[in-house]
C-alpha cells in the first residue's frame, strides 16, 4: 500500500514544483507600459477586495456548517463519525477555497504580461496565457489528489480506522470542497455577469463605445469579473470535481476490496497521478504559428495529453488490477472527454453553423437572435446526453464482461476516472480564457495599436471556445461523477433499488428536478438585479460627468466595482443555503430512498440544465464577436445591437446559473453520503 502512496505524493509534489517553475517563468515576463501597468493595478485591487470579502463570508459559512454537523452527530450518539466528518469538511473547505484563490492569483498577474506579449507575438501571448493557466490546473489537481491521499493515510494512524472504512470518512472532505465551490462559483458568476452586462447594455447599446472603452465606469468591474467568476470559481469547480470523483471511486474499490484488495481503493488515485504527467507534458508541448489559429494549437496539446493519458492509464491498469477490460472502460472515458470538447465547439466555435445561424438571425432584430440562441442552447442538449448514455452503458456492459464481481458499476467508476484524466489541461484552457478576455481589455484600455488588438482579440474569441467548452467537460465530468456518487450512496444506504411507484419516493423526485429550476431563478434573478445597480450607476456617471464622453474625466471605476462586490455576496447566500436545506429536509422527512430519487432526478435535470444555459450563452456571445469581425455589418449595426443583446441574455446562463450546476450536481452526491447516517 505505501509504495502506491508514497508514488502518489511525489507525483503530486513534483507536479507542484513544475506549477511553480511555470510562476517564475510567467512572472519573469514583462510588464508592458506604465499606462498598461495602471489599468492592471486596478484589476488586481479590485479583484483582490473581491476574493477578500468572498471568502470570508464562506468561512463563515463553512464553520457554521462544520458545527452543525457535528453537533447534529453528537446529539445521535456518533460523536466518533461526527468528529471525523467534519474535521474532514473543514479540510476539504480549505483546499477548494485555497484553489480558487490561487486560480485568481496568477490570472490577475498574467494579463499584463499577455498583453504585453501580444505587441510581439500570437505565440508568446498564448504561451504566457496558457501556461499561467496552468500554475492554476496543475496546482488544483495536485492538491486535491494530495488532499485525498493524505487524509486517507492520516484517518488510519489518528483514528484506528481500516482501509475499508476510510473513503467512507473522508467523503466530507469532498461535501467541503463541493460547499465552498458553490458559493464560490455562485458569487464570482453573479458578480462577473453583473458588470459584463451592465457594462455592454449602457456601453455598446447606449453610448455607442466599444468593449473596454476606458469611458465606460463598468470596465474595471468587468474585467475584475473574469478573475473572480472564471478563475477563483471555475478552480474551485474543478477542485472538487477531481475529490469527489477519487472518493467515491473509492467507495466502490471497497466493495470489490474480495477481488482487488487495496489496489482497488488506491486505483482511483494512482489512476490520477498518470493523467497528471500527461497534462503537464501536453502543456508545455504548446506553440502556435503566427498566421495559424491558436485553437488548432490548443488541441494539438489535448490530443497529446489524451494518447499520452490512454498510455498512463493502461499501464497502472495492469500493474493494479491485471484485467484488460477495465483498460476499456478506461478508454471509454477518455473518448467521452474527447466527444465532449468536440461537441461544444460545434456549438460554441463561430466557423460552425449553430453560431452563425444566431448571428444571421441578428439581422432581423433582437427578438430573434435570441429566439435562434435558446433553440440552438435546447438542440445541444441531445449529443452529450447520447455520448453519456453511450459511455454509461458501454462501461458498464464491459465492466460486466471483466468477470469481477460489481464489474458493471466499478468499469463505469473507471470511465469517469478516464474522463476526469485529462482534467489539468483542461483547466489550463479554461483559465486560459479570462487571462486574455484581460489583456484585450489592457490592450484596448491603453490605447494599443489595432494590429495588437487583433491578436488580443483572436485570443479572447480562443478563450470564449475554451471556457465553454471547459463548461461542457465539466457537465460530463459531473454526470458520471454524479452516477458514480448515486452508486456509493445506493452501497452505503443498502438500497438496491429505488421504487418511483412509492408516493414518497415520487415526491422526492419531483423535489430534486424543482430545486435546479428553483436555483438556477434565484442564480439568474440575482444576476439581474445587480445589473440594474450597475446600468443605474453607468447612466448616473454619464449624465452628471459630461466629460467623462469627451475623454477629460476618468470615470469612478471604484463604485462600480463595490456595488458588485455588495450585491454579489448578498445574493450568492439564499441559493447556496438552498441546496444544503432542501437535501437535509427531504432526508429527514421522506427517508433515504425517497432521497435516492431527489439526487437521480436533481442530477439529470441540472445536467440537461447546465448543458443548455452553458452553451446558449457560449453560442450567444460568439455569435456577437462574429459580427464584430465584420459580418452582417460589423460594429455599431443593427446585427450588432441585436447580438449585444442576446450576449446579455446568455451571460448569467452561461457564466452564472450554467457552471454553479456543476457544483451543485456533485454537491447532492457529497451531501447525502456525509448525513446519510442521520437519515437512516
Amino acid at each position: 500500500m505505501f509504495d502506491l502512496i508514497l508514488f502518489v505524493v511525489i507525483v503530486s509534489v513534483l507536479a507542484l514544483v513544475a506549477a511553480l517553475l511555470l510562476t517564475r517563468w510567467v512572472l519573469g515576463k514583462d510588464t508592458g507600459n506604465e499606462k498598461m501597468l495602471e489599468i492592471s493595478n486596478a484589476i488586481k485591487e479590485g479583484a483582490n477586495a473581491f476574493v477578500k470579502r468572498q471568502y470570508t463570508t464562506i468561512a463563515g459559512l463553512s464553520l457554521l456548517v462544520a458545527a452543525l454537523m457535528f453537533a447534529v452527530y453528537f446529539l445521535i450518539g456518533n460523536i466518533d463519525f461526527g468528529i471525523q466528518t467534519s474535521l474532514a469538511f473543514l479540510f476539504g473547505a480549505f483546499c477548494s477555497g485555497l484553489a480558487g484563490i490561487i486560480g485568481m492569483w496568477i490570472s490577475i498577474r498574467a494579463n499584463i504580461r499577455t498583453a504585453s506579449a501580444s505587441t510581439r507575438s500570437m505565440n508568446e501571448a498564448l504561451k504566457v496565457a496558457l501556461r499561467a493557466g496552468a500554475v492554476s490546473a496543475i496546482t488544483i489537481v495536485s492538491m486535491s489528489l494530495l488532499g485525498v491521499t493524505v487524509l486517507y493515510v492520516v484517518y488510519q494512524l489518528a483514528f484506528g480506522l481500516t482501509p475499508q472504512e476510510v473513503p467512507f470518512v473522508i467523503v466530507g472532505f469532498g461535501f467541503g470542497a463541493s460547499f465552498v465551490a458553490l458559493f464560490a462559483q455562485l458569487g464570482g458568476g453573479i458578480y462577473t455577469k453583473a458588470a459584463d452586462v451592465g457594462a455592454d447594455l449602457v456601453g455598446k447599446v447606449e453610448a455607442g463605445i466599444p468593449e473596454d472603452d476606458p469611458r465606460n465606469p463598468a470596465v474595471i468591474a468587468d474585467l475584475v469579473g473574469d478573475n473572480v467568476g472564471d478563475c477563483a470559481g471555475r478552480g474551485a469547480d474543478l477542485f472538487e470535481s477531481t475529490a469527489a470523483e477519487n472518493i467515491g471511486a473509492m467507495i466502490l474499490g471497497v466493495v470489490l476490496f474480495p477481488v482487488f484488495g487495496l489496489n482497488g481503493i488506491l486505483f482511483p488515485l494512482v489512476a490520477r497521478a498518470g493523467g497528471l504527467i500527461a497534462s503537464i507534458i501536453g502543456i508545455m508541448s504548446v506553440n502556435v504559428k503566427e498566421s495559424e489559429d491558436p485553437m488548432n494549437a490548443l488541441n494539438r496539446g489535448y490530443y497529446l495529453t489524451a494518447v499520452l493519458a490512454i498510455i498512463g492509464f493502461y499501464i497502472v491498469t495492469m500493474l493494479l488490477l491485471n484485467n484488460i477490460y477495465f483498460f476499456f472502460t478506461g478508454l471509454i472515458g477518455i473518448i467521452t472527454s474527447v466527444l465532449f470538447v468536440w461537441i461544444t465547439i460545434y456549438y460554441t466555435e463561430r466557423k460552425y453553423a449553430p453560431v452563425r445561424s444566431i448571428a444571421e438571425a441578428s439581422k432581423t432584430g433582437h427578438a430573434t437572435n435570441i429566439i435562434a440562441g435558446l433553440s440552438v442552447g435546447l438542440e445541444c442538449t441531445a449529443l452529450p446526453i447520447v455520448t453519456l448514455a453511450a459511455a454509461l452503458m458501454s462501461s458498464f456492459i464491459i465492466g460486466e464482461m471483466s468477470g469481477a464481481p460489481h464489474g458493471g458499476l466499478f468499469g463505469t467508476a473507471i470511465a469517469t476516472m478516464g474522463m476526469l484524466s485529462t482534467a489539468a489541461y483542461i483547466l489550463a484552457m479554461d483559465t486560459f480564457g479570462p487571462i486574455t478576455d484581460n489583456a484585450g481589455g489592457i490592450v484596448e484600455m491603453s490605447r494599443q495599436p489595432e494590429k495588437i488588438r487583433k491578436i488580443t482579440d483572436r485570443l479572447d474569441a480562443v478563450g470564449n471556445t475554451t471556457k465553454a467548452l471547459t463548461k461542457g467537460y465539466a457537465v460530463g465530468s459531473a454526470g458520471l461523477a454524479a452516477f458514480l456518487l448515486f452508486s456509493a450512496y445506493m452501497v452505503d444506504a443498502k438500497l438496491t433499488g429505488i421504487d418511483i411507484s412509492k408516493v414518497p419516493v415520487f415526491t422526492g423526485a419531483m423535489l430534486g428536478a424543482v430545486l435546479v429550476f428553483l436555483f438556477s431563478a434565484l442564480a439568474i434573478k440575482a444576476v439581474g438585479k445587480t445589473a440594474y445597480s450597475i446600468i443605474n450607476e453607468v447612466r448616473r456617471q454619464f449624465k452628471e460627468m459630461p466629460g467623462i464622453m469627451k475623454g477629460k474625466v476618468k470615470p469612478d471605476y471604484a463604485r462600480c466595482v463595490d456595488i458588485c462586490v455588495q450585491a454579489s455576496l448578498k445574493e450568492m447566500i439564499v441559493p447556496g443555503v438552498l441546496v444544503v436545506a432542501a437535501t437535509v429536509a427531504v432526508g429527514i422527512l421522506l427517508k433515504t430512498e425517497a432521497l435516492g430519487a431527489f439526487l437521480m432526478v436533481g442530477t439529470i435535470t441540472g445536467i440537461l440544465m447546465a448543458l443548455f444555459m452553458n452553451n446558449a450563452g457560449g453560442a450567444m456571445d460568439n455569435a456577437k464577436k462574429f459580427i464584430e469581425e465584420g459580418n452582417y455589418g460589423g460594429k455599431g449595426s443593427e446585427a450588432h445591437k441585436a447580438s449585444v443583446t442576446g450576449d446579455t441574455v446568455g451571460d448569467p446562463l452561461k457564466d452564472t446559473a450554467g457552471p454553479s450546476l456543476h457544483v451543485l450536481i456533485k454537491l447532492l452526491g457529497t451531501i447525502t453520503l456525509v448525513l446519510l447516517p442521520l437519515f437512516l
